[in-house]
């Protein structure tokens, strides 16, 4: 049997080191990608709650009409979904001016990103105190969008650290 050898790649075809996300996608395109989806879910339950749209999926023991009519559900009188579905606008928007434009590289698009999902992750820690211990519920699209969050959290701090080691 013969020795694996190593086959040189075009350095065209090769990708620049250290640029690797997940699944084949830098991480601000993964991140772009979480944003995209959590806009879909903040959208949709902002416009559940102001009447526009049907009825709430949300599955069985109705915790999502408690979180979302609980008084935690607005903040300085704002709905808390519509706040998430701008935040996650900003979000999709600066991963992909970010992405394009030879900025790949460079820093300043992944400190907008951190200073974008940092505060967002630290409020839906605020956010999710109400939900279990105060008001003692679950909603499934809240989940979603926290769990979203911690992975963007993840993602940004893997950003800002890839783009440090890039200079």
């Amino acid at each position: 049997m013969a020795p694996l050898t190593y086959l040189a790649m075009d350095d065209a075809a090769a990708p620049p080191p250290g640029r690797h996300g997940l699944l084949g996608l830098t991480y601000r395109q993964v991140t772009a990608l979480i944003a995209l989806v959590n806009l879909f879910v903040a959208t949709y339950l902002h416009l559940w709650k102001i009447g526009k749209v049907g009825a709430l999926a949300c599955g069985a023991g109705g915790g999502c009409h408690v979180v979302q009519f609980s008084p935690w559900s607005w903040f300085l009188g704002v709905d808390v979904a519509l706040i998430g579905a701008v935040g996650y606008t900003l979000i999709l928007i600066t991963a992909l001016i970010g992405s394009t434009g030879g900025r790949d590289d460079a820093r300043g698009p992944a400190v907008a990103l951190a200073a974008l999902i940092w505060p967002a992750f630290l409020f839906t820690l605020r956010l999710k105190y109400y939900e279990f211990l105060v008001l003692h519920s679950f909603c499934p699209w809240c989940a979603i969008s926290a769990v979203s969050i911690t992975t963007l959290s993840v993602l940004a701090w893997l950003e800002l650290r890839r783009t440090r080691s890039a200079r």
